[in-house]
């Protein structure tokens, strides 16, 4: 047992920010039902434990539990629920990293689940047909379908096997998870399926925005690093004074950075297309580490 909790913590201290989004997820989840199941044990309904940190519809209900905005898209309750959404997360997102960075895919995870919340809370506040329900939003979908539907963009032609049906594009996985969302928008989970909706439309625009060189995380991801820092140990003032004498005279302007991104992008795509065409195993050394090493940002 001990063995297989230090691989697991290996694993996640070596692993890609995909790989430490789905344990935060999978860890989420275990504290969730095991605090659950300790309290029903006392003939408590620990389920008023999600009433804390599941997104209301109710406006009010947010104002006074604002950081439901953040602690929903890590929430599970079903676990069918949970480990679909990880094994879709995990399907596509390494197949974004194959295109984008680390940071790009947290910060539209973060985006996504944003997208998500907002499409939710104007539909159960505008629309007549919500109004006598009381909806409440939980779940990883909306911030994973925004990385689908992102990587479905930008490479639409790119395949997957799936069982029983063999090569598919992305295109058709990701218009066929629309469709059916769109047809769910006022079944028993509305909520749910809005919150997708909301999802997909970031993740067309973040990929819309990056072809006209403008990457939509990098504020975001910008926010995340000064919080993260706030909280990392050690003196603050070393790391400014290491700052100031840095070697590196000029910053990488946002024109720059996006142009050689763009080369990155068109190198990793030439070898794509190769592997299609004639295998991996046609692939150059020289190819082989170029999309190794694209695949580890």
């Amino acid at each position: 047992m001990d063995n297989i909790f230090g691989k697991l913590v290996q694993l996640y201290r070596n692993g890609s920010l995909l790989i430490k989004l789905i344990y935060l997820n999978v860890a989420v989840f275990l504290i969730l039902r095991l605090s659950i199941v300790f309290l029903m044990l006392f003939n408590i309904d620990g389920r008023i434990i999600l009433n804390y940190f599941e997104l209301p519809s109710d406006l009010y209900l947010l104002l006074v539990r604002p950081w439901t905005l953040v602690t929903y898209m890590f929430l599970h309750y079903d676990i069918w629920h949970i480990l679909f959404n990880m094994i879709w997360f995990y399907w596509f997102g390494q197949i974004f990293l194959l295109f984008f960075s680390e940071k790009q895919m947290g910060g539209l995870y973060l985006l996504g689940g944003w997208a998500g919340a907002i499409l939710f809370l104007l539909s159960y506040n505008i629309f007549p047909y919500f109004d006598s329900v009381d909806g409440f939003l939980l779940g990883a979908s909306a911030a994973i379908l925004a990385i689908v539907v992102a990587t479905a963009v930008y490479a639409p032609d790119y395949k997957i096997n799936l069982l029983f049906f063999g090569a598919i594009s992305l295109k058709y996985i990701a218009i066929v998870t629309i469709v059916i969302d769109l047809l769910s928008i006022t079944s028993s989970n509305a909520g749910g399926h809005i919150a997708h909706l909301g999802g997909a439309l970031m993740g067309w625009w973040f990929v819309s925005s990056w072809r006209k060189g403008h990457d939509m995380t990098r504020f975001i991801n910008l926010i995340v690093d000064k919080f993260v820092t706030m909280f990392k140990p050690g003196p603050r003032k070393m790391k400014i004074k290491k700052m100031n004498i840095s070697q590196n005279p000029r910053r990488e302007s946002d024109m720059d950075y996006n142009a050689r991104k763009h080369k990155e992008m068109e190198e990793i795509d030439h070898i794509l297309d190769k592997i299609k065409q004639s295998g991996y195993s046609a692939l150059s050394d020289a190819e082989k580490k170029k999309l190794f090493d694209a695949s580890k940002k």
